[in-house]
């Protein structure tokens, strides 16, 4: 039985438990720990092992558990404002409550932005699997098109506990296509990519020296590999029992944060600057083909999870309070598919403009993540507790304060992050290391040309 404040907050719930329409509210906290692993369990995995060149093992690995933590920490915050004020069903709304209705429509435009950006970079792991796998027997933009089709097919599924064997298949399939990798990189005397024969310079460092532009970006590529948290909002929305949502995240960010340790630290020590971008690739011809051919579904699967949480905030944004959000009208149906395959569409020219797989997962958290993972969680918390300001003891003062720090945080990445991104894309295109937009050229290594 519930309470009647519970039953207060269950009545400003974005889905109502319903009989006669679409039922919203069915996802365990077991299925949200298999849908938040592969949010976070994606793209960004396969860039980790070329930050760590940048920054050396010991800076790589110093960054992976703090932005670990860090990440783990402000979800617990966006979780805990979710469920005290649960008509919040992303951040966009979140930031309504915090500044109103023009707060809420900037950041409504920088989560969509952030999640088709995520769901562009999805394409292009896809697009590179399919050329891996064919030894790029057709254009890259066909791959890429092909993959834009089959992401947005999977997106199109309403809810979160229906795409649930998507994740579960999802997340199995890229961790073994990963752990596949992380043994056939051991099983070579040297790196697939370098010399075969004669003296070679490995490139592997305990402590790096990199510029600011390099290390920024290799930075920022380790914090968004775990910076998806705010994805996890609607899911929380769909939840039986949406204060569960911490066994949930937890178990998620642990399990990850350890794997993402340990299969970037194996990579890096064996392949050092001669790893693959994206890694899947580093430990050789027939090794790629079969770590790709068992990643395809997460590939995809991790395109869809983007896809499908941009176009469900547009969505709900779209038919929020109206009999249509949980009935199967002829508009409830029309809008899901056009925010699907409209922002697909726009996430596979993106993907397109920007084929360097790094750094469009680097520019996503700089420019959409420093700001919605760090400095909004430290607004939410300020908002919440702002009476420890006055009255609170001074630790609690103390702690509230801490939280200020977190804007300054996100501020430099955002900034910093952006500056050394747009350096390192630059000089990329100048050494013609990025084709241009468009290019039928192969993305995954496998032929010379």
């Amino acid at each position: 039985m519930l309470t009647p404040d519970e039953k207060e907050l269950e009545s400003h719930e974005v889905f109502q438990k319903l009989t006669d329409g679409v039922d919203f509210r069915t996802v365990s906290w077991q299925r949200a720990t298999v849908i938040f692993l592969k949010i976070i369990f994606a793209t960004g995995v396969l860039s980790i092992p070329t930050a760590m060149y940048s920054l050396g093992a010991v800076g790589g690995a110093i960054l992976i558990l703090a932005f670990g933590a860090l990440n783990t920490y402000n979800a617990v915050i966006q979780g805990n404002f979710r469920n005290r004020h649960p008509e919040c069903h992303t951040l966009a709304d979140m930031c309504y409550v915090l500044g109103g209705a023009w707060f809420r429509e900037a950041v409504g435009v920088l989560y969509l932005i952030a999640y088709v950006l995520c769901t562009g970079s999805g394409i292009v792991g896809l697009s590179v699997a399919f050329n891996a796998l064919s030894n790029h027997s057709a254009c890259t933009v066909w791959w890429a098109f092909l993959s834009f089709a089959i992401i947005t097919a999977c997106a199109s599924v309403r809810t979160f506990e229906k795409i649930g064997w998507l994740t579960w298949a999802g997340f199995l399939s890229i961790f073994t296509a990963v752990f596949i990798v992380v043994i056939g990189v051991t099983t070579h005397d040297r790196p697939a990519a370098a010399p075969q024969t004669g003296d070679f310079e490995l490139g592997y460092h305990a402590i790096a020296y990199p510029t600011f532009a390099a290390g920024m970006t290799a930075t920022a590529t380790i914090f968004v590999s775990s910076a998806g948290t705010s994805a996890f909002l609607p899911v929380i929305s769909e939840m039986r029992r949406p204060k569960e949502y911490k066994k949930a995240l937890y178990l998620c960010m642990g399990l990850v944060t350890a794997a993402y340790l340990a299969f970037s630290l194996v990579v890096y020590r064996w392949c050092g600057g001669w790893v693959a971008n994206p890694s899947l690739g580093s430990a050789g011809g027939t090794i790629k083909k079969v770590s790709y051919g068992v990643g395809l579904i997460g590939l995809a699967v991790s395109g869809c999870l983007y896809l499908h949480v941009a176009a469900k905030y547009l969505f709900v944004r779209i038919l929020r309070g109206s009999h249509h959000l949980q009935h199967n009208t002829v508009i409830h149906w029309a809008t899901w598919l056009g925010c699907t395959i409209s922002l697909g569409a726009i996430a596979f020219v993106l993907s397109e403009a920007i084929v360097i797989f790094s750094y469009l997962i680097a520019l996503t958290g700089t420019i959409c993540f420093a700001p919605m993972a760090i400095m909004i969680p430290g607004l939410l918390y300020m908002y919440d507790y702002a009476e420890e300001r006055k009255s609170g003891s001074l630790l609690k003062k103390v702690q509230y304060w801490l939280h200020s720090l977190m804007i300054l945080i996100g501020l430099f990445i955002a900034v910093g992050g952006t500056y050394a991104v747009v350096i390192q894309i630059k000089a990329a295109y100048d050494s013609g290391q990025i084709p241009s937009a468009f290019s039928c050229a192969d993305n995954s290594g496998s032929t010379a040309h």
